[in-house]
């Protein structure tokens, strides 16, 4: 899964809601096919653009409480967390220059 670290429902406070930057957060499931499109994305993204912003990924399937606390019903659902509060969601999978057009405020 390429330049995107996993968070766990028990890191997510400390990795997401405390962090000094904004966080993108891919929720995916193994079994989405649509979170597989996106995810290379997510990484060329990420790659090109981790100063800015921090990266992460929780399985769904996994990690239950999280994306029910912020009712997360579809997949792939892309959150933007600032300040331990989300900012910005994504639905669904997008192209890459539609991704980059909805994150051009975090990335500069």
């Amino acid at each position: 899964m390429g330049a995107m670290s996993a968070v766990t429902d028990a890191e997510f406070e400390s990795q997401v809601l405390k962090a000094d930057k904004p966080v993108l957060v891919d929720f995916w499931a193994e079994w989405c096919g649509p979170c597989r499109q996106v995810s290379p994305i997510l990484d060329e993204i990420a790659s090109t653009h981790g100063e800015k912003m921090t990266f992460l990924k929780m399985n769904v399937d996994e990690n239950p409480v999280t994306p029910s606390s912020y009712r997360v019903t579809g997949i792939p659902t892309i959150n933007v967390y600032s300040g331990g509060e989300v900012v910005k969601s994504i639905v669904g999978a997008k192209p890459k220059a539609s991704l980059l057009n909805e994150l051009k405020d975090f990335l500069g």
